[in-house]
Order: C-alpha cells, then structure tokens, then sequence
C-alpha cells in the first residue's frame, strides 16, 4: 500500500485539490478531517466538521477517539485500497494519521504551494475566514446523511471540452460551528413547510397533526392528516409526502428519514 501526503495550513484549499492529486497519482481512497473517502462515497468516519468546537474538530481529524479509529482501520482492511491520500495541516498531523491508523510508511509528502497557485489557496482562505466556507471532496448527495441540518452547495468542476468530458462534485459545507456562529431551525418551521405544502396539495382537506423526530443522521416527519372524499388517497398522500420531503431538504438543509403520513379520515 502506497501512503501519500497533503500538507497546508487549514483553509489553503487541500480538500478542494485532493481530487485532482489522487487522479493524477491514481489514489485508491482519501483521509479527510475523520473521513475515508473512495471516489464519490464515504466508506467509513465521522467528519470533524460536525464536531461542535474546534478542539473537538481537531481531535477527531487525528483519530482520538478509539470506536472512530476502529471503524476505519475496519474499512482500510475491508477495502484494501492500494494507495491512500492523507490531508493534514502539518507534516506531524499527518504521520500522527498514519500511525494512529496501522498505514505502512509515507511514501511521498506533497505541499499545497506545489500544486495550487497563490492565487488559489489565497481565495480559499478568503473564503474559509470571511464565509466559513469548508469543502469536502464527494458529492453533496453523499453528505446529506452525515450532515444533516447543514448548509450544502454541490460544486462540480469541468475538465475537459467536447462531448466527452470529466466532471468532479466536490462539496461546500458551511458548519454550525464556522467563524460565522451558530444557527438553530426551530421544529415550527417545519411545521409551517408541512402546512403550507397540504395547502397546495389538492385533495387534502386538513392537516391535524404533525411531529418530527431528529436523529443524527436526519429527521422523520410524522402527519395526521383528513383527505377530501373523492380523491384518490395512496396518490394525494404520496404526492404529499414527496412535496413536503422536497421542500423541507431545500429549504433546511436537513435530509429527511421519512415522511409517514396518517390518514385519519374523508371529508
């Protein structure tokens, strides 16, 4: 197994050009701030951006906690990737990386100033300070279930002109803990989402209850609800049921279990 190395300082853009280093030097998987990554899936980790303070942010980028650390030595045996890409802020965190993890010796340790210009890791440091902007290096779609409830932007880079061309999602994930402070979204306005989408829902005649349960990895939405006699329940209830999902991923950022709907009557 191959062992690389991406140092630079925090913000200077290692996430955002890890794609483009494993592609050129063919890497198997990458190691993100907690995360090992192969192509576009997250095989096993939990990332330090869901960490609720910077010191727990930097303890779980190194692997501190012996049940994360496990989870992904299981997932490097499992996989046996034959090259790793290691992301660290100094060369000291990445070798700590290596060791904490049981990876063979580095093979090569590459700079952030070799591979970016200075030009770009000095927007990338714009915009991890004044945006709180941190990018993660798979598909947003891959996200949602490890950061639900936080602001998402897919970023997909083009290579390549013609018919044929290559395209790499990257993601913009803007974590509740960033430079910018915290945020909350109050359980009412989903349930001013699920309201206003029976509204617009026709053959739904009232809303009578709704409840949400939060877990880690989303939420599950509960709605009692009385249809309009004459409409066709199974069809009025899924189109609800993909209306509300729709909108409430858009509009929170969070990504949605289930949406169970109870049909308590006809009116």
């Amino acid at each position: 197994m191959e062992i690389y190395g991406l140092v630079g300082k925090s913000g200077t853009g290692k996430s955002y050009q890890a794609m483009n280093v494993s592609k050129e030097k063919d890497i198997d998987c990458i190691i993100d701030d907690g995360l090992l990554i192969s192509g576009t899936n997250i095989l096993a980790g939990k990332s330090a951006k869901r960490e609720a303070t910077k010191v727990g942010a930097i303890k779980t980028a190194l692997f501190i906690n012996e049940e994360h650390r496990e989870s992904v030595k299981q997932a490097i045996r499992k996989n046996r990737p034959g090259s790793i890409l290691v992301l660290g802020t100094s060369e000291d965190m990445i070798h700590k990386i290596i060791s904490r993890l049981e990876l063979p010796p580095l093979s090569e340790m590459i700079r952030i100033e070799s591979i970016a210009t200075p030009q770009e890791i000095e927007t990338a440091t714009r915009q991890r300070k004044e945006l709180g902007k941190h990018v993660i290096p798979v598909p947003t779609f891959q996200l949602k279930q490890h950061f639900s409830g936080y602001i998402l932007d897919p970023l997909k880079i083009f290579k390549g002109w013609g018919l044929k061309h290559n395209v790499a999602e990257k993601s913009v994930v803007r974590p509740t803990f960033s430079y910018l402070g915290d945020f909350v979204i109050s359980d009412k306005v989903i349930l001013d989402i699920v309201y206003y989408m029976a509204e617009r829902t026709g053959g739904v005649s009232s809303v009578q209850r709704v409840s949400t349960n939060s877990e880690d990895r989303g939420i599950t939405i509960q709605i009692a609800l009385v249809l309009e006699y004459g409409c066709q329940v199974v069809d009025t209830s899924r189109l609800l049921q993909k209306s509300v999902a729709d909108m409430v991923e858009r509009m929170t950022a969070f990504n949605i279990n289930a949406v169970n709907i109870e049909v308590r009557g006809l009116k």
